[in-house]
């Protein structure tokens, strides 16, 4: 039997340490994963985007806040769904963390029932998040192998342009267009012009 809780991971940012013993022992008691930091700073270091997983911040701490924390995230663009936990007078300030995207935010002193169904939703988002996550890096890694003049060739393809357009386009010949549309093909993994715009466009090609 695997010693890691199947559940997730939480990962829980708060200076104060009594708080991040609570969380940590209501948490693992559920059979959650749980990683504590004392600081937002300790936390952006060691955390791993490609885990599934959700965080709980306080939005007040010494050095840098839990908003400053969203906003660095948010710059990084990443899946980790965020709550916030809060003091009476910071009710104005966790309603603008959910502006900016946090799940929720919960008051000190927390309810358990209200934080383990949060936790829960944020897992949930976590595993979807984390998914689409998942292929836009696979996405990315496989136009990354293209050469310059391949991704020309490809993003003229996906504009619709017919072998000799490109051609005129790039100033190359007909069958040298051939050639780079049967080197993109092969280093996406792709068997049709349908496939390859899936490829490139992404969740775009999907929706349309």
């Amino acid at each position: 039997m695997s010693l890691i809780p199947k559940k997730g991971t939480v990962y829980v940012v708060d200076d104060d340490e009594a708080v991040r013993d609570s969380l940590q022992w209501l948490l693992e008691g559920k059979d959650y994963r749980v990683r504590c930091f004392d600081s937002a700073e300790s936390f952006l270091s060691r955390y791993d985007p490609r885990e599934v997983a959700c965080l709980i911040a306080d939005i007040r701490m010494d050095g840098m806040t839990g908003l400053e924390l969203q906003n660095r995230l948010l710059e990084k663009h990443s899946p980790l769904p965020i709550v916030f936990i809060t003091g009476h007078g910071d009710v104005p300030m966790a309603v603008d963390t959910m502006k900016k995207g946090a799940m929720d935010f919960i008051q000190k002193p927390f309810n358990e029932a209200q934080l383990l169904d949060l936790v829960e939703r944020m897992l949930d988002r976590a595993r979807a998040a984390f998914s689409e996550y998942q292929l836009a890096a696979d996405r990315d890694a496989l136009l990354a192998k293209l050469t310059t003049r391949e991704s020309q060739v490809l993003e003229r393809i996906v504009a619709g342009r017919l072998n000799k357009q490109i051609a005129d386009d790039l100033g190359i010949s007909i069958k040298t267009v051939e050639a780079h549309r049967a080197n993109i093909m092969e280093k996406l993994n792709a068997n049709t012009v349908a496939d390859l715009l899936k490829i490139a466009l992404g969740q775009n090609a999907i929706k349309a």
